[in-house]
This record gives structure tokens, sequence and C-alpha cells, in this order.
């Protein structure tokens, strides 16, 4: 089988990002975004989707981490896009409901080739530590534009927003590691292309 992995480069005035995954590993990261909450999360995707990661990025964090997050999310994408190739024998789909005790995240995806994202999450706070939560949606839009695929999270309840937003991730790993799993030959799709 080929390998399939993939490297992107982004280099804008707002940041310099280089990303790196391996979607046939067993979950090792390492994550250096200058964003604490930010590589946290990113751990938590890599570790429970078992794909390798690794995530180097400066940004103008002086500003906000807003440009760092999004051009992360943007390279996080394109890797994905490119490590996928023609999708053949992916399991294609991939759900998971994670609780992280006060809460609980529900999270469905669609390696489909059309990105649509459903977010349906409510914070307590405004930040976390000294991270905005608006940012994680920004995160996953960007992701999800760039990667072509579909992402539905929903958090029907929860009151402490950092158990929230790692139940997020953790949920999100889950399902994407199960929707790039090999387990056939053919495209998953009657179009015969995803």
């Amino acid at each position: 089988m080929e390998k399939r992995i993939a490297k992107m480069e982004r280099e804008t005035t707002e940041t310099s990002i280089c990303v790196e995954m391996n979607l046939d590993g067993v979950g090792s990261y390492d994550v250096n975004t200058g964003a604490g909450f930010l590589d946290h999360m990113l751990a938590h995707l890599s570790k429970h989707s078992k794909i390798d990661l690794t995530v180097k990025a400066k940004g103008d964090l002086e500003v906000d981490a807003h440009h760092t997050v999004e051009d992360v999310g943007i390279c996080l994408g394109q890797c994905l896009r490119q490590a996928l190739g023609d999708k053949k024998g992916i399991a294609r789909y991939g759900q998971s409901s994670v609780p992280m005790e006060d809460c609980m995240a529900d999270v469905a995806l669609d390696l489909s080739g059309r990105p649509f994202t459903i977010y349906n999450v409510n914070y307590q706070t405004e930040r976390i530590g000294d991270f905005d939560v608006e940012l994680i949606e920004e995160f996953f839009r960007s992701f999800v534009n760039e990667g072509k695929f579909n992402l539905h999270i929903n958090v029907p309840y929860g009151s402490n927003s950092h158990h929230i937003a790692e139940a997020v991730f953790k949920a999100t790993g889950q399902a994407l590691g199960s929707a790039v799993n090999i387990q056939g030959d053919d495209i998953p799709s009657t179009k015969g292309t995803l």
C-alpha cells in the first residue's frame, strides 16, 4: 500500500506554518504553535485519531491567535486531502460520542469531497486561559474547507469550557481515525469518485 503521508508549508505576512501528517501512524505528535491551548487540543486530535502529526507554527500572537489558528487549520486540511489521495478503500464515514465529565461531544464526519460544517457548541466562558473559544470554530471551519469533508459537531450539554473543547477534539479525532481507515479496495461511493 502506498504511504498516506503529506507535508504542507504556508508562509504569509502573518504566519509561518509547517504541518506533516501520516494517516497510518500510531497517534504520535510534535506540536508547537505558540498557542498552548491549541497545542493541547491538536495533541488530542492526533492521539485519538492515531494519525501522526507534526505542527510547527509561528504567528502574530502579539495581535491574537486568530491567524495562527486559522492557518494551522488550513494546512491540516490540505495535508489531509493530499494524504488521502484518491480515497480508495477508506471507510469514508466516522462518528464518535465522547463524554468528558460534565459534557458530551457528538461528532460525525464524511470524507465526501464536499466541505460543510455544523458546529453546535455553547461555552460558558469566552476564554479558556488566554485562548478565545470562538477560535475553535474558526479552526474547524478552516480544516473542513481545505480538507473538503462534512463535519457535524454537537455538544448537547456541558458546563466546563475546557472539558467541552477537549471532548470535541477527542471525538473529532476518534471519528476521523475511523473514516480514514482502509477497509476495502474500491472508492466508497456509487459515483466512483470522492
